[in-house]
C-alpha cells in the first residue's frame, strides 16, 4: 500500500486542484479589484488573499484533518439528514445553479460575444453554451482521465498563458512602475476590508469542500488508500495549489491598478480585462484573453461536475456518476442560458445561506483534534449558524422579493438587533457561541463524541 507521493505527482495534483479552483470569477474579481483600489492595491490585496486563499485552504485541511472523503463525511457529526442536505446544496450551487453556469456565461462574455454580429447573443449564447457543456460532459467522463486532462494538459497552458501576459505588462511594457509598492495613509483601511469581502466572491471556500472527493478520487488512482496518509497528501496538495493562486493573485491585482495610467475604470472586471489585452496587443491580445477564459473556466467545470457526479453518485450507488454528470451538464446548460446578470441576481441568496453553514464545519473540522467528532457540538452550532443563514438570504434576496413586506420587515429587524448583520458577518458570533458553549456543556454534563464517527 502506497504511503507518499513522488515530487512529480505532487505537482501534477497541485496543478490538478489549481485548475478546478481557477475558474472566471478568479480572473476577473482581483483585476477589478487593483482598479478599484488604484494606490492601496497592497492592503486591499491582502484582505482578498484572507478569503480567496486563506479560506479555501482552511476548508481543504478540514477535509485532511478530519480523514473525510468527501462534504458529506464532514458534515455527518450534525446528522445523516443534514450531511445529505448540506452535500447537495454545495453541489448544486456549484455543479448546476450558480458557478457551472458562470463559467460559460463569462468565458462567452469576455470570448465570444465581442466577435459576433448585434443580435446574435442570444443563439451566440445557446450554441456555445451547448458546445461549453458537451466538451467539459465528454472530458468529465472518464474519471480515470480528468487528472490527466487537467493537471498534466490543460492547466499547463492555461499557466503558460497567464505567464506571458504578466512578462508582457511587468517586464517588456514595465507597467508596474506606475503603481506604488507601499499604501497611502487614506483609505488603506477600507480597501482591505474591500478586498476581503470581494474573495468571497470566488466560492472557493465551498469549491474545497466540493472538490475534496475530486482529490481523494485522483489519490486513489495513484493507489494511496490508507486514510491517514491520504489526509496528509491532501493538505500538501492543497498548499501547493493555493500558493500558485496566491501569486497569480498578486500579479492581477496590480494589473488591474497599473491598467488606470492607461484605462478608465471600468464596471466589472470582464472588461477591465479586455482592455488591457487590446492595449498590449489589439485584437490579437482579445483571443489570449478568450483562449485564458475558455481553459480557467473548462477546467473549473469539468472539476465541478465531476465532484458532484462522484459525491451524489456515492449516495445514491443505483442512478450512480454518468447518470448525474449527464443531468448536471444538461441543468448547468439551462440555466446558463438565462445569462450572466440573472445568475448573479439569484445567486446571492442561494451564496448566502450557504456560506456560514460552509464556514461552521469548516471551523468544526479544523477544532477537530481537540473537539473531535461530538454529535452535540456539531449539532448546536449548526442549528444556531442556521438563524443567520435564513437572515442572510433574505437580506440578499432580488428586488421583487426584497420589497415584498414580510421580508422587508425582517431585514429591517436583523439590522437593527443582530450584531454584524450589515457587514454580512453575522455567522460569526452564532457559530463561535455554537462552539464555546456546547463545549462547555459537554464538558460539564460528559457530553463524548459518537463512538460510529470516531471510528470512520
Amino acid at each position: 500500500m502506497k504511503t507518499s507521493l513522488t515530487r512529480r505527482q505532487y505537482i501534477i495534483l497541485g496543478s490538478l486542484l489549481f485548475g478546478l479552483f481557477f475558474g472566471a470569477g478568479n480572473l476577473i474579481f482581483p483585476i477589478h479589484l487593483g482598479q478599484l483600489s488604484a494606490g492601496n492595491w497592497a492592503p486591499a490585496t491582502i484582505g482578498f488573499l484572507l478569503t480567496a486563499i486563506v479560506l479555501p485552504l482552511l476548508s481543504i485541511l478540514a477535509i485532511s484533518l478530519t480523514r473525510s472523503s468527501s462534504a458529506y463525511d464532514l458534515a455527518r457529526p450534525a446528522g445523516k439528514g443534514f450531511a445529505l442536505f448540506f452535500l447537495i446544496m454545495i453541489h448544486a450551487t456549484l455543479g448546476i445553479l450558480v458557478a457551472s453556469p458562470r463559467t460559460a456565461t463569462t468565458t462567452f462574455t469576455i470570448g465570444i460575444q465581442p466577435f459576433l454580429p448585434k443580435g446574435w447573443d442570444t443563439m451566440g449564447l445557446l450554441i456555445f453554451s451547448f458546445l461549453f457543456f458537451g466538451i467539459s460532459l465528454l472530458l468529465s467522463w472518464n474519471k480515470s482521465k480528468i487528472t490527466d486532462y487537467v493537471g498534466k494538459l490543460l492547466n499547463p497552458i492555461l499557466l503558460a498563458l497567464l505567464a506571458f501576459i504578466f512578462f508582457l505588462a511587468f517586464i517588456i511594457k514595465g507597467d508596474i512602475r506606475s503603481i506604488s509598492l507601499f499604501p497611502s495613509a487614506s483609505g488603506a483601511g477600507s480597501n482591505f476590508v474591500n478586498g476581503f469581502l470581494q474573495g468571497y466572491n470566488t466560492m472557493d471556500a465551498i469549491a474545497g469542500l466540493g472538490f475534496g472527493v475530486t482529490i481523494i478520487t485522483a489519490l486513489k488512482l495513484f493507489g494511496m488508500n490508507e486514510t491517514k496518509s491520504r489526509s496528509k497528501a491532501v493538505a500538501k496538495v492543497g498548499t501547493i495549489s493555493m500558493g500558485v493562486e496566491a501569486i497569480i493573485y498578486i500579479f492581477l491585482i496590480a494589473l488591474g491598478a497599473s491598467s488606470l495610467s492607461y484605462l478608465k475604470l471600468t464596471s466589472e472586471g470582464g472588461s477591465a480585462f479586455s482592455g488591457i489585452m487590446a492595449h498590449y496587443t489589439g485584437m490579437a491580445g482579445i483571443a489570449v484573453l478568450g483562449a485564458v477564459t475558455f481553459l480557467a473556466c473548462i477546467t473549473s467545470c469539468i472539476g465541478m461536475m465531476a465532484a458532484l457526479s462522484e459525491d451524489w453518485g456515492n449516495r445514491f450507488p443505483r442512478l450512480g456518476y454518468h447518470f448525474f454528470l449527464t443531468f448536471s451538464s444538461i441543468g448547468a446548460f439551462i440555466i446558463a442560458n438565462f445569462g450572466l446578470s440573472q445568475i448573479i441576481l439569484y445567486s446571492s441568496p442561494l451564496l448566502s445561506f450557504i456560506y456560514p453553514l460552509a464556514m461552521s464545519l469548516i471551523f468544526l473540522g479544523l477544532l477537530h483534534p481537540f473537539l473531535g467528532k461530538n454529535t452535540f457540538i456539531y449539532k448546536t452550532t449548526i442549528i444556531l449558524t442556521f438563524i443567520p443563514s435564513c437572515l442572510d438570504a433574505i437580506h440578499t434576496l432580488p428586488p421583487f422579493f426584497a420589497n415584498m413586506g414580510f421580508f422587508k420587515a425582517i431585514n429591517a429587524w436583523a439590522g437593527n438587533f443582530i450584531p454584524l448583520f450589515n457587514q454580512g458577518l453575522d455567522f460569526f458570533p452564532f457559530m463561535l457561541i455554537g462552539i464555546l458553549g456546547s463545549w462547555a456543556i459537554s464538558r460539564l454534563f460528559n457530553f463524548e463524541p459518537s463512538a460510529d464517527l470516531e471510528h470512520k
